[in-house]
């Protein structure tokens, strides 16, 4: 009994077996190619459950179908239309769209796609870069170039099975030496604008200086001509009232002019003259004693 039961458990095991061998699952993420002893068959593009015959009579490999990367390690050296070396970093985003073709094209290696990318986007690189200054690449027309290489490399990865999704340049610099001498000529430059600029804000600011003095100038010699003006006019409207005033009263117009003379010759305490009293400079002072006489008799 027993010697019946192994082989029929071994049958079962062995036919589980090459049931399992023929079935594969497809991720969505995923090409399935079914080959038969080497050629290629069938591509199953659909996800899900697949069958196909137990090896060796049929085997299966997977090709990615998501969206994959070329980020090349090391910046590529470049020559412009001005003869100037350029180093240049970029990357390329591309995916398999005919596995068919991939596979007769790379045998399905990636890195045999890869390296073929990469030759592609360098000449392409070399082609626009040759008829560009440096200005264009880097600022004026950098989205052109990147358009450009983007459809030449295009156009050649169709007949290999292979969309390019997207080329990009990341960095665009010039050599080390080249960037040190660039750099110390920019420092230069900009060392003699500032020196410019403040020699012409140097001058500016004189100018204006002397402007405002000359305004300050203008300004008082004004007020000092407007002030001599209006005190010319204050005196000889002084004079005229005076003038006025002592032709009406001649005696009282002498007798201010001896008041000023007195103000002006006895202006301090320590102020003395000697004169004779019958000077006429003390004649009003001798019309007063004898009235104060008088004025003291009829007191008395």
């Amino acid at each position: 009994m027993m010697n019946r039961i192994f082989p029929i458990i071994a049958g079962l095991f062995i036919l589980i077996g090459l049931l399992s061998s023929t079935i594969f699952v497809v991720d969505q993420r995923q090409y399935a190619a079914v080959f038969a002893f080497g050629e290629l068959k069938r591509v199953v593009e659909e996800p899900g459950l697949q069958f196909k015959l137990p090896p060796p009579f049929q085997s299966v490999q997977f090709f990615e179908r998501r969206i994959l990367t070329i980020d090349t390690p090391d910046a590529e050296r470049f020559i412009t239309a001005e003869k100037k070396n350029l180093l240049v970093d970029s990357f390329v985003k591309w995916r398999i769209v005919e596995p068919r073709k991939f596979f007769i094209s790379f045998r399905g290696d990636e890195r045999m796609a890869q390296d073929r990318l990469n030759q592609l986007v360098k000449s392409a690189l070399n082609e626009e870069f040759t008829k560009r200054t440096v200005r264009e690449l880097i600022s004026e027309q950098r989205e052109q170039v990147m358009q450009n290489i983007r459809k030449k490399v295009a156009e050649e990865a169709a007949d290999i099975g292979i969309e390019i999704v997207d080329v990009r340049l990341k960095r665009i610099d010039l050599l080390a030496e080249i960037s040190e001498s660039v750099f110390r000529r920019m420092e230069a430059e900009r060392k003699r604008v500032a020196n410019e600029l403040r020699s012409t804000g140097s001058a500016e600011s004189e100018k204006i200086r002397a402007d405002a003095e000359r305004q300050r100038d203008i300004i008082l010699s004004r007020a000092y001509r407007d002030a001599q003006k209006i005190k010319g006019q204050g005196d000889a409207r002084a004079t005229a009232l005076y003038g006025e005033a002592f032709n009406r009263d001649p005696q009282f117009a002498q007798f201010y002019r001896s008041l000023e003379a007195y103000r002006s010759s006895f202006k301090t305490k320590q102020d003395l003259m000697v004169m004779d009293p019958s000077s006429e400079f003390l004649k009003f002072m001798k019309g007063s004693r004898p009235q104060s006489s008088n004025s003291n008799a009829a007191a008395k």
